[in-house]
């Protein structure tokens, strides 16, 4: 099996949000998904890494809570070997052994876990990033960066081809047999694409949004055969309108690591799916809220609700009751000033209507209060 690079998934993050230009596509951004399952299995190999430095950390502290453990209990056993202990220095003689059984049972424990990992580590796949090694501490790549009407472009393309085939595209994200998928694609070649595999995310999102569990995962299982069938043109360097049978050919006789592969890949994309759902329901929700909160602003630009929260609790509860004297008689008991404070911000959020007839006997306790 010819090694295959990953997919940044980070990308998909800004799917349906972007901080670039107003002409982003509401579809997907622009990075491919070659390149979010790289970021994902370099973030995979970062954790593994992490994962054993902190095990060397672990063992060489207990390694050294260790050995002075013992060297106290050397000198202990001295003491009593001369004669000279008490009852105090008895308990902590056990005590000291006690620690040291302990300890000796954590140092063989993470013994364990040091082999453990570094079995682990040795049945890790090669790839890319771990088979080549740095040459030269410094590289130079010619790099043309993206111009704004080559994105512009490139959002274009992507909005015209989703319109033009949209129908088709969720019908291949409905497929579940390998032999249907691909005769769907021979049927029609033009969905082997980019377009198509950010496409089928999208609907993954929407899916896994309205609680279509199921259907989010069967078309995310359609979104990894595209995306399989992208990464062996770019191995073979091929259109991959030229070489999606080689794929289908290839996963149904699959052997294990490579069906593996297939099946890891689309569990990193639904977990990458459940996430950008979520961070949209919390978007949403929260534009939702503003919007509320705009529409409770009142004459004088404050929120009525966060007014009231603010307000002592007296003064609340006269609200809740709508009874002027008990209003009254609340901001009576404040400093002139703090009575002031309450009474302004409940006019400028809409809570009290100095023009209504109970705003008459609110602006006569203000005098009062100012007098």
């Amino acid at each position: 099996m010819s090694t295959r690079a990953g997919v940044d998934y980070s990308a998909w993050d800004h799917i349906y949000v972007s901080d670039d230009e107003d002409v982003a596509s509401p579809y997907v951004d622009t990075p491919s998904l070659f390149r979010m399952r790289h970021r994902a299995r370099l973030e995979k190999m970062a954790e593994f890494q992490q994962k054993g430095e902190d095990l060397e950390n672990n063992f060489a502290q207990c390694r050294r809570l260790l050995e002075e453990a013992q060297g106290r209990l050397r000198e202990l056993q001295q003491v009593k070997k001369e004669g000279e202990e008490d009852e105090e220095q008895e308990a902590e003689l056990k005590r000291v052994q006690t620690e040291v059984r302990e300890l000796k049972k954590d140092e063989k424990a993470f013994e364990k876990m040091m082999e453990q990992y570094r079995r682990e580590e040795k049945k890790l796949p090669w790839n890319v990033d771990t088979i080549s090694k740095e040459g030269f501490s410094k590289s130079v790549l010619n790099i043309q960066p993206v111009t704004k009407e080559e994105r512009e472009e490139e959002v274009e393309k992507h909005k015209t081809f989703v319109q033009k085939y949209t129908k088709e595209i969720k019908h291949f994200g409905m497929l579940r047999r390998w032999d249907d998928s691909q005769k769907y694609l021979s049927d029609n070649p033009h969905l082997v694409c980019e377009e198509t595999a950010n496409y089928l995310v999208v609907i993954c999102i929407d899916f896994e949004i309205d609680e279509k569990h199921a259907l989010m995962e069967q078309v995310a299982h359609q979104a990894i055969v595209m995306q399989f069938i992208l990464d062996l043109a770019r191995t073979l360097k091929v259109d991959p309108r030229g070489c999606f049978r080689q794929f289908f050919s290839k996963i149904k006789t699959a052997d294990k690591p490579y069906q593996d592969a297939f099946d890891r890949e689309l569990e990193l994309l639904k977990e990458r799916v459940r996430s950008c759902a979520q961070i949209r329901m919390e978007d949403a929700m929260k534009e939702v809220e503003e919007e509320e909160r705009q529409k409770r602003l009142g004459p004088g630009g404050l929120d009525p609700v966060e007014v009231y929260e603010s307000l002592p609790k007296e003064i609340q509860r006269s609200f809740d009751e709508k009874n002027i004297q008990m209003l009254q008689e609340a901001l009576s008991k404040l400093d002139p000033e703090e009575g002031k404070y309450h009474l302004r911000r409940c006019i400028d959020s809409g809570l009290w209507v100095p023009d209504s007839g109970e705003g008459h006997d609110e602006d006569e306790d203000e005098d009062e209060e100012e007098g």
